[in-house]
């Protein structure tokens, strides 16, 4: 949630559970959450699982709990194919290619499943934009640097 600031007029969509988190402070510790990212003015709406944004299907959430108690990643629907946009609950490609977690999980046990539905998706076509994978960006187009 940290850089909410940046986009000061947009609507926050968060998992019930990511945001009750939060707000835990043993969570706070142990996860590295900032309270502070939860209170920069947004209108925040809840959700509880799979959560179509625009109503057409073309942006939905997808709980990925596992890495934090509410992690979500997003499942574009493209001309092209589906991608997933996956911030941490899969790092790297080797992470699902292995279901190798990573240090920082909340509940291993739980992260395993959705490891599991990623590599489902992936096998199905689905194309995985991996959170902290450098290797992935190579081949991705990128946006000129006077536009960011």
């Amino acid at each position: 949630m940290g850089g909410n600031a940046l986009i000061p007029n947009a609507k926050v969509v968060i998992q019930k559970r990511e945001r009750i988190a939060g707000q835990v402070p043993d969570l706070v510790e142990d996860n590295s959450y900032v309270p502070a990212d939860y209170n920069q003015g947004h209108q925040i709406q809840q959700i509880d699982g799979e959560y179509d944004l625009f109503g057409d299907g073309t942006v939905v959430t997808v709980p990925i709990h596992g890495h934090t108690p509410g992690h979500q990643s997003l499942k574009v629907k493209l001309p092209s194919g589906d991608i997933i946009l996956d911030p941490d609950a899969c790092y790297f490609r080797k992470t699902l290619e292995d279901l190798y977690l990573p240090n920082i999980v909340y509940d291993k046990q739980q992260m395993m499943e959705p490891l599991k539905m990623l590599r489902r998706l992936q096998t199905a076509g689905a194309r995985i934009f991996y959170g902290h994978d450098p290797d992935i960006w190579q081949n991705v187009p990128q946006a000129p640097l006077e536009l960011i």
